[in-house]
């Protein structure tokens, strides 16, 4: 028979033992829950076109490195053969996504870099000159810095590739003033954009971008 004494004593083990094991599931538990929570931001892939100079194009690299560390800048390669539109001397942008698209992996993203006008067919208009084009969501975009000021052209090209990058995460045109996802509608109102709203900048967070 054993002692009240040493019945209290097994009995307070037991008790230590069922505690430790509930707190040792219950951290197993939330350490699962956040590997499920952690997202992985796609890499991107820069993919300069033509002959868009070298050191614009480390530039924008070492801008996007910033808020994604999964970027990768290719050398320059020729604009696809069926994207040339001959009666406007520029390139079909629809053409060059659907094209540079194909030259990725799965978990990835690519944006092409252009110093030449690109245009794409808009609504009843058969070609239409834009400064950028991208799937939403999709996996591939294509920007040109042939309609932006000349003052300020490297800001407004960065800002440019954010924008397309943000419709091939997902998000749509954004009715606020100051957003990078806000439309153009055939101007350039780059130089008022300052930086993602808060929905637009919460949207990309939860895609992985590393954005303050």
């Amino acid at each position: 028979m054993f002692s009240l004494r040493t019945a209290v004593i097994i009995m307070k083990y037991y008790v230590f033992i069922l505690i430790f094991g509930l707190f040792s599931c219950t951290n197993k538990k939330n350490e699962n829950n956040n590997k499920d929570l952690k997202v992985i931001q796609k890499v991107i892939v820069i993919q300069p076109l033509g002959n868009f100079k070298t050191e614009q194009a480390k530039n924008i690299f070492a801008k996007i490195k910033t808020i994604n560390s999964n970027v990768v800048l290719r050398e320059n390669i020729p604009f696809p053969e069926n994207s040339y539109y001959k009666p406007r001397n520029r390139y079909r942008a629809d053409s060059i996504i659907k094209s540079i698209r194909n030259n990725i992996g799965k978990d990835s993203v690519i944006v092409g870099l252009s110093h030449s006008d690109i245009s794409t067919t808009k609504d009843k208009i058969q070609d239409w000159g834009v400064m950028g084009l991208g799937y939403r969501p999709g996996k591939s975009c294509v920007v040109s810095d042939f309609r932006l000021s000349v003052r300020n052209k490297n800001q407004q090209f960065y800002k440019l590739v954010l924008h397309e990058l943000g419709h091939t995460a997902g998000l749509p045109h954004c009715a606020v003033k100051t957003c990078l996802m806000r439309d153009a509608e055939g101007g350039n109102p780059l130089d008022e954009e300052k930086n993602f709203c808060n929905n637009c900048k919460s949207f990309l967070k939860a895609k992985g971008w590393q954005l303050i």
